[in-house]
């Protein structure tokens, strides 16, 4: 098995090393990495720049405030992750929102540590490009075999979903809310996981980042079934701040509303991580948009009814 000592920037990383069976090498976490339980031991080697409990909206506006002046929403902690002395650092490319960018952790580590650190990058937008990240994630650690029979067990999963889905040609809208102050519409990888669920996607495409909308669009929409997931949010944390979609003109007349179809789903340890548990978001959607076909045991902890 490999000895380096690995330091992971992103959740969905941090995921991935563990279900690869390398949790023993990690020296290191981001602010955000809580899954598995037993790494929350770990050091903290990223901070938010800025505070907890501020709203969607007043969240929106900071982050575009900071990405504005070319600054980042993350701190990288040098001297933690010098201190750690780590062989391997595993970040991302894909969203400067969701976790330290690649850009932020070259430039804080460039001529910094007392030895090259090999720096893994992650990037997806589909469910294949998790995948190839796992096998590069594997490859870089030098176990390609650990890394092919986890996506083939991944892989499995979604193909008795697929299959059991195989001749249903109904397959109802369903709109994911990524963000509720602005609107925002889940992208990248959602759209492809509600396809697979048994369901048709509205206002985002698979692969494509996620989009703003207006409440209009929703309106016009009028999809069959709402799922609202919110970008690092729990459900206890949505709940909070539901009534910016409640409270909104013709929420109620909404298909989805009238027929008892409004589901709030944990965004952060779910949808928004491109790591092993996608699959397991992919369930969550089955279960919701499939209720006769699946059952998986999510509901209650993954996945909330909601009604009006």
């Amino acid at each position: 098995m490999p000895t380096e000592k690995i330091v992971s920037l992103l959740p969905a990383a941090t995921e991935i090393i563990c279900a690869l069976g390398l949790e023993k090498n990690l020296v290191g976490r981001s602010h955000e990495c809580d899954f598995p339980e037993s790494v929350k031991q770990l050091p903290v080697c990223t901070e938010a720049n800025f505070p907890d409990g501020m709203s969607s909206a007043d969240i929106d506006v900071k982050v575009k405030e900071i990405l504005a002046d070319a600054l980042s929403v993350y701190t990288v902690k040098r001297e933690q992750i010098k201190a750690l002395s780590p062989d391997v650092v595993v970040t991302q490319a894909q969203c400067e929102v969701c976790a330290v960018s690649l850009k932020d952790v070259e430039e804080a580590l460039e001529n910094y540590l007392d030895k090259q650190a090999q720096i893994i990058s992650l990037q997806p937008n589909s469910l294949d490009d998790i995948f190839n990240d796992i096998a590069n994630v594997a490859n870089a650690l030098n176990i390609p075999q650990t890394g092919a029979e986890l996506i083939e067990n991944l892989q499995e999963r979604v193909d008795i979903i697929k299959h059991k889905l195989k001749f249903i040609d109904n397959k109802p809208t369903v709109a994911c809310i990524e963000w509720l102050e602005p609107l925002m519409i889940s992208g990248n990888w959602v759209p492809g996981l509600v396809n697979i669920a048994g369901g048709t996607p509205v206002l985002a495409q698979d692969g494509k980042h996620s989009p703003y909308v207006i409440w209009d669009d929703i309106l016009q929409q009028d999809p069959e079934i709402i799922v609202v997931m919110p970008c690092g949010f729990s459900i206890e944390r949505t709940m909070r701040e539901i009534n910016l979609l409640l409270d909104r003109p013709g929420f109620a007349s909404l298909k989805a509303v009238k027929n008892d179809r409004f589901y709030i789903a944990d965004g952060n340890q779910y949808f928004n991580r491109p790591g092993p548990r996608i699959v397991d978001s992919i369930e969550i959607l089955a279960e919701i948009i499939r209720p006769k076909q699946f059952i998986f045991g999510y509901e209650g902890e993954g996945w909330i009814k909601f009604s009006v």
